[in-house]
């Protein structure tokens, strides 16, 4: 079955010219010519990939984007004669994944979305795995888990541990060393998309860390990133 690709994109001519050459390509691909329609079309098509230029007619790209980051994680991949690099950081940090400035080859653009894509493919794969676990018995320093009971103890004592706060210490004991953003942790333990500013993580990682006592100290923060459990 085709991916489908949104491309949201005022001008015509290069509307034409990238939609022949992502279908030649071997996609489904669906396009708008401004920022309303665009983000209608998104909601209705649910694509796997968004092509989305930053000068739009109605609503700008960025705006776009911002509405597309409030419930999905899909890769995007930003369009823009805007070259200046203070306007790729800014479409960087609004939730872009990749950043293309016009003019570009067509072969650099079928690229991108590819690579997008196989990026998604592999987060989706680790997400699945991290959720699922393993099933036996884990054991970190004194604490214990039991996946399958969804119990823990702490020097043989009972850890009261809400789900989402035994999830999260599950994938830290798997993973000592491995940082895991925000937005990783809302999809692999809460199961959606993190929101700019929600600090559903980090207010579930302080009560963690509290429940853990002496212990909680290992978990670290990253900062600008998220956070990790020490190794040893």
């Amino acid at each position: 079955m085709s991916q489908r690709l949104l491309l949201i994109e005022d001008s015509a001519d290069l509307a034409a010219l990238i939609r022949a050459e992502l279908e030649g390509a071997g996609f489904e691909v669906r396009v708008c010519a401004d920022g309303p329609s665009g983000l209608a079309a998104f909601t209705q098509s649910a694509p796997e990939c968004v092509l989305l230029d930053w000068m739009l007619p109605g609503m700008d790209g960025l705006e776009v984007l911002r509405r597309i980051r409030q419930n999905s994680a899909v890769p995007v991949l930003m369009l823009t004669a805007r070259g200046d690099e203070v306007d790729r950081v800014i479409g960087l940090e609004v939730g872009a994944d990749d950043y293309l400035p016009k003019p570009f080859g067509m072969r650099e653009l079928v690229a991108r979305v590819r690579a997008l894509l196989r990026r998604a493919e592999r987060v989706q794969e680790m997400l699945e795995a991290d959720r699922q676990g393993g099933q036996g018995i884990l054991r970190w320093r004194e604490v214990e888990l039991d996946p399958q009971g969804y119990s823990a103890t702490l020097n043989n004592e009972s850890l009261d541990l809400t789900r989402t706060e035994f999830d999260l210490l599950r994938l830290f004991i798997s993973n000592p060393g491995r940082t895991f953003s925000r937005s990783y942790l809302c999809e692999a333990v809460w199961q959606q998309p993190y929101i700019e500013g929600d600090r559903s993580v980090d207010n579930a990682m302080l009560r963690l860390r509290k429940k853990l006592g002496q212990l909680g100290e290992a978990i670290e923060t990253v900062w600008g990133v998220g956070y990790r459990l020490k190794r040893g």
